[in-house]
C-alpha cells in the first residue's frame, strides 16, 4: 500500500466536532448510573492545623442524605503514588480547602445542603503563605518540573556580567494562576463484582487507573478508567485529583454509584496551579547587543504536601548564545496547595522575563528588538552543546515581521496616537521542547476494507482521534475516514497522558508503527482478510529509551500591537501574530485552532488574570470566574497563526512536533514590550491592569 500524502497536512474537520456540539458526547459527569448518589466535598475552613471534631448529626438529617465520609470512616487506602491523592485518610489539614468531609445524597442539592449542615472543629496552627524574595525557608532543589537540574553554570556569569558594557538587572513578577476549564474535574465511579469503572475528566486514564489501582490496593486489571471526552485540561488534569479517589471510596463504601464534580470555586485549592515567580534576570552585552553574560534567577513556591518548581528558568539555558551563563531555581515550601502543571509550565512563565529583558536590552542600546535576538542565534544549544534538531527561530522572526509590517515601527516609545489612545508594538521569541512517551497502539484490518486503531489517548479538545486516523490512513494508504480510532479507555493499549505537547508524537509514533506492521502483516497474508480481521500491536518502547543526541524544540515568533487608553488605563490587543517552526503540520486547521487558543491564553496571562493569595485566610481570593478573569470574546483580537515549513528527520516518523503550548510562551512578553513602546512605562508585574499602568500615564 502506498502512502496517501494527502493525509497528512490536510485541513480534515475534527470527527468528534458534531457530537460535541449536539451534546452527543458524554463527558464523565454525564453517564446515566441507576441508583447514584452525587457527592459535595466539605473543605477546610483553615490553612494549617487538625480537625479535633466532626459533627454529622445535622447533615444526616437533611432530606436525601445518605452518608457523611470523614477521615474516621472513609476506607483507608494504600500509600498513593502522588499525597495530594491521600484524602480523608487522618486529621491533618495541610492547606485552606483540603476535603475534611464528603456528603453523599441522592441528589446534588441535597449533598450541597447537607456539606453546610456538617460542623467541624479545628486546631489550628500559625501559617505561612505569603512568598517573598527572602524568605528564610528557600532552598535550592536538586530537580525542578521535569527532571531539570535546579542550578546550572557555565563560564563565570556574574564576573562577565560586571564587566559588560551594557547591562540589564530586573525582577519580573507573577502572581499564581490557575486553570478553569470549562468543564470542571468530575468523576463517576461504581463497583460491581470487584471491579471498580470510573468516568473521569482526566488527560491520561492510564495515569489514573494506576494510581486508583495503587491507592485502592487492588489489581490493575480491576480498574477501569474512561475518559472518552475532556472538556479542556490545560495541565490542571495531567494527574489525577482528588476527586476521583474520593468517588472511588465513596462508592466502595456505599455499594452505590457516585457522581463528585468540583465546584469551581472549590478549584483552585484542589485541582493545583502555577505557582507565583519572582524572577531576576541579568543580561550583560557588548555595545553590538551580543550577549556575554546570562543569569535567570527564580524564586517560587511549593506546599507541605510535595515538591514542585515551577523550571521557569530553563528556556534561558537553551535561547540565546553567550559564553558565560547561570540559572537556578529558589523554593520555599508553604501552607498552600500544591501547585502543578499549567499550559506552558516553566517557559510560560520564564520567557515573559526572558524575553521581557531581552526587549529592555535592546531600548538600552538602540537596536531594534527582531536585530537583537537575530545577533544572538546560538549555533548549538548553549547548556549542553548538542547540535539543533532544527532551529527555524530566525526564519519566524523573519518572517512574523515581513507580514506584521515590523519595518515601518519607529522605535521611539510613546509617539504614536490615536485621540485618546496610545499605540505601540511589541515581539517576543517563544520555544517548548520536544518531548515523547512510550505508548502503544493496536491496528486492526476488517474484510470490508475498514480499518480500526486503539490507543489510550485522550482527546483533550485537541482534535487527537482525527490526527491519529490521518496518522494511521497515511501508513495504510487509505482515506482518513477510512479509518476507526477507539481512545480514552484504560483497558485500550497503554498510552502516555495527554501533556507537555506531546501527545501526538507519542500515540502518533506507536498508531504509526502499527500500521506499519499491518501493512507488512497484509503483504504476508494469502487468500482473503479473515472474518475477525487482522491484528498488530506495536509500542515505542525501544524508541522512547534512546536518548536523541539532538537538542529538539519548536520555535515561534510574536507580534502584538496594542492600544492603551491614556485616561482609563485600558489596554486593548489590537493585533496579535504568531509565526511558529514546528516540525511538520499534520492537520492545519486544528493546528491553526491550538496556536491561536495557545495565543488568547497568553494574552489572558498579560493582561487579566491572576489569583491573589489572602495573608490572613491563606487561600486565593479569586476563586470563581467572576473574579479570576479570562479573555472574552470582546477581548479577542485580530489573530493570526502561521508556520514555517520545517523537514526535521531527528524528531519522529511524522516528523512532527507539539504544537499545544507554544502558542502561549512568547504572547505575554510580546503584549508587554508593546505596552512598553506605547506608554514610554516599563511594568515588570503581570497582569497589566489599569490600575498598575494609569500612573505611568500622562
Amino acid at each position: 500500500m502506498s502512502e496517501t500524502p494527502q493525509a497528512l497536512g490536510a485541513p480534515v474537520v475534527r470527527r468528534e466536532g458534531r457530537d460535541k456540539v449536539t451534546g452527543t458526547a458524554r463527558y464523565a459527569a454525564e453517564h446515566p448510573e441507576s441508583g447514584c448518589l452525587y457527592g459535595w466535598i466539605v473543605p477546610a475552613t483553615v490553612a494549617s492545623g487538625r480537625v479535633t471534631a466532626i459533627r454529622t448529626a445535622d447533615a444526616l438529617a437533611v432530606p436525601g442524605v445518605h452518608t457523611v465520609l470523614t477521615h474516621d470512616n472513609a476506607p483507608r487506602l494504600e500509600e498513593p503514588d502522588d499525597p495530594i491523592l491521600a484524602v480523608l485518610q487522618d486529621d491533618r489539614v495541610p492547606h485552606r480547602g483540603w476535603p475534611v468531609a464528603l456528603v453523599l445524597a441522592e441528589s446534588l442539592e441535597s449533598a450541597r445542603a447537607g456539606a453546610a449542615a456538617v460542623h467541624v472543629e479545628y486546631a489550628s496552627t500559625g501559617h505561612d503563605v505569603v512568598l517573598t524574595g527572602d524568605h528564610p525557608g528557600l532552598y535550592t532543589p536538586e530537580e525542578a518540573n521535569g527532571g531539570h537540574p535546579g542550578l546550572r553554570q557555565r563560564g563565570d556569569a556574574m564576573r562577565a556580567f560586571e564587566a559588560a558594557p551594557v547591562c540589564i538587572d530586573a525582577v519580573y513578577t507573577m502572581r499564581a494562576l490557575h486553570n478553569h476549564p470549562m468543564e470542571p474535574h468530575a468523576s463517576t465511579a461504581r463497583w460491581a463484582d470487584g471491579h471498580l469503572t470510573v468516568h473521569d475528566s482526566s488527560q491520561g486514564s492510564t495515569a489514573v487507573r494506576n494510581s486508583l489501582a495503587q491507592a485502592l490496593g487492588i489489581d490493575r486489571d480491576h480498574v477501569t478508567v474512561l475518559s472518552e471526552h475532556v472538556g479542556g485540561g490545560f495541565g490542571s488534569k495531567g494527574t489525577p485529583r482528588p476527586q476521583s479517589v474520593l468517588a472511588a471510596m465513596a462508592a466502595l463504601h456505599t455499594g452505590l454509584p457516585v457522581r463528585l464534580v468540583l465546584p469551581r470555586r472549590y478549584m483552585p485549592a484542589i485541582v493545583g496551579h502555577r505557582a507565583p515567580t519572582l524572577q531576576r534576570v541579568r543580561l550583560g552585552a557588548g555595545r553590538d547587543g551580543v550577549l556575554s553574560s546570562v543569569s535567570h534567577e527564580i524564586v517560587t513556591h511549593t506546599s507541605r504536601i510535595k515538591e514542585f518548581v515551577e523550571q521557569a528558568a530553563v528556556p534561558a539555558r537553551i535561547m540565546y548564545a553567550s559564553p558565560h551563563s547561570r540559572t537556578e531555581h529558589r523554593v520555599a515550601a508553604l501552607d498552600v496547595p500544591s501547585p502543578s502543571w499549567m499550559r506552558a509550565p516553566g517557559e510560560a512563565s520564564g520567557m515573559y522575563a526572558l524575553e521581557s529583558a531581552m526587549d529592555e536590552l535592546a531600548c538600552a542600546l538602540g537596536i531594534d528588538p527582531v536585530e537583537l535576538r537575530l545577533r544572538n542565534e546560538p549555533p548549538v544549544e548553549p547548556d549542553s552543546g548538542r547540535p539543533f534538531s532544527s532551529r527555524n527561530l530566525a526564519a519566524c522572526l523573519t518572517e512574523g515581521a515581513r507580514r506584521f509590517g515590523w519595518s515601518g515601527r519607529d522605535p521611539q516609545p510613546a509617539t504614536r496616537e490615536e485621540g485618546p489612545w496610545l499605540l505601540g508594538t511589541g515581539v517576543a521569541s517563544a520555544t517548548y521542547p520536544v518531548l515523547v512517551s512510550k505508548s502503544t497502539a493496536s491496528a486492526q484490518a476488517a474484510p470490508d476494507g475498514s480499518y480500526r486503531v486503539g490507543v489510550n489517548a485522550t482527546d483533550i479538545g485537541t482534535g487527537a482521534r482525527t490526527v491519529l486516523a490521518q496518522i494511521a490512513a497515511s501508513v495504510l494508504g487509505t482515506s482518513p475516514e477510512n479509518v476507526r480510532v477507539d481512545i480514552g479507555s484504560s483497558d485500550l493499549p497503554t498510552a502516555s497522558v495527554a501533556g507537555g505537547s506531546s501527545g501526538t508524537a507519542s500515540w502518533g509514533s506507536a498508531v504509526h508503527k502499527a500500521a506499519t506492521a499491518l501493512v507488512r502483516r497484509i503483504a504476508a497474508h494469502t487468500g482473503p482478510i479473515p472474518p475477525e480481521g487482522i491484528s498488530v500491536t506495536a509500542d515505542t518502547g525501544e524508541e522512547t529509551a534512546q536518548e536523541s543526541p539532538y537538542s529538539r524544540h519548536a520555535f515561534g515568533a510574536h507580534f502584538a500591537e496594542v492600544a492603551v487608553d491614556s485616561l482609563t488605563g485600558e489596554v486593548r490587543v489590537r493585533r496579535l501574530l504568531g509565526v511558529y517552526a514546528a516540525g511538520r503540520i499534520l492537520n492545519s486547521r486544528t493546528a491553526r485552532s491550538q496556536f491561536i487558543g495557545g495565543m488568547v491564553m497568553g494574552l489572558g496571562m498579560a493582561l487579566t488574570e491572576s489569583s491573589t493569595m489572602d495573608p490572613a485566610f491563606g487561600d486565593f481570593t479569586e476563586s470563581d470566574l467572576a473574579s479570576y478573569h479570562v479573555p472574552s470574546c470582546a477581548d479577542v483580537p485580530d489573530i493570526q497563526a502561521h508556520w514555517i515549513d520545517e523537514d526535521d528527520p531527528h524528531l519522529n516518523p511524522m516528523g512532527s512536533k507539539g504544537i499545544g503550548e507554544i502558542g502561549i510562551v512568547g504572547t505575554a512578553a510580546a503584549i508587554g514590550n508593546a505596552v512598553r513602546h506605547a506608554t514610554g512605562a516599563r511594568l515588570r508585574e503581570l497582569p497589566l491592569t489599569p490600575d498598575r499602568l494609569l500612573p505611568y500615564l500622562p
